[in-house]
């Protein structure tokens, strides 16, 4: 084989082919993962994906409405008197819906700033995700009590932010996180106070009957939900906390 003679100009390297409308954004972003530009391999890309969903499900409870609505779901259950109606699976579907519809205009501004900017190649993915945790951090300082940011701003002995938009992340996630378990038991304690009060006239009528023996959750339980189906109970409870997140 002919060898390139000594002070020959060497050859451009092969031109990578633009990136395609339907896997740029994910090629792109792995391609960048790498540090030369050049695509990671088939393996180490589903490696990384896969990291990326074990990754998910914290995310969606740690910084979404997920956290609120579920705990609010099982506290009405447990008011109900119902121990496996309706059964877990339910009641996490019925959460993470309802969290997609309150989380929708956070999903739309995050695709709108973000994601389509970065699938046009007009941002890199660091601006992206920048742009994307802005997003989020409006969102969770919305729904985040200020005596919260206090007080891990305090244990954190982080000096004193002149505006919410400064806080970092490290303080604002478990403020947002306490400030959302908070409010669910709040909700949960107006929900319970009806419910208390049919099995207080129903163990007290019990005990005066002298029906000591008689457990009184099982006569109770048809009252509270016929008193919750006459109010249309999942409409309003629906209704309650998709409205406890407007600002």
């Amino acid at each position: 084989m002919a060898q390139v003679a000594q002070g020959a100009p060497a050859l451009p390297p092969p031109a990578v082919p633009p990136a395609t409308a339907n896997g740029g954004a994910l090629t792109r972003a792995l391609g960048e993962v790498s540090g030369n530009g050049a695509p990671l391999s088939l393996s180490l890309q589903i490696l990384i994906l896969m990291s990326l969903l074990t990754v998910l499900p914290s995310l969606i409870l740690m910084m979404t409405s997920f956290t609120r609505i579920i705990i609010v779901l099982s506290l009405l259950r447990q008011a109900l008197g119902l121990q496996q109606t309706p059964p877990n699976q339910v009641l996490v579907g019925l959460a993470l819906f309802l969290s997609m519809f309150v989380m929708r205009p956070t999903i739309d501004a995050v695709n709108q700033q973000a994601f389509t900017p970065y699938g046009a190649g007009q941002i890199s993915i660091e601006e992206a995700v920048s742009r994307s945790a802005k997003v989020f951090h409006v969102f969770m300082a919305k729904q985040t009590r200020q005596s919260d940011l206090k007080m891990f701003s305090s244990l954190a002995e982080a000096p004193q932010y002149r505006s919410v938009e400064e806080v970092p992340f490290s303080i604002l996630l478990p403020a947002f996180v306490t400030s959302e378990l908070k409010t669910a038991f709040q909700i949960g304690f107006m929900i319970f106070l009806p419910f208390l009060i049919i099995d207080l006239v129903v163990a007290s009528t019990l005990m005066s009957l002298g029906m000591m023996m008689l457990s009184p959750s099982i006569i109770s339980m048809p009252f509270k939900l016929l008193l919750f189906v006459m109010v249309d109970g999942w409409a309003l409870t629906m209704g309650s906390l998709a409205g406890s997140f407007a600002t």
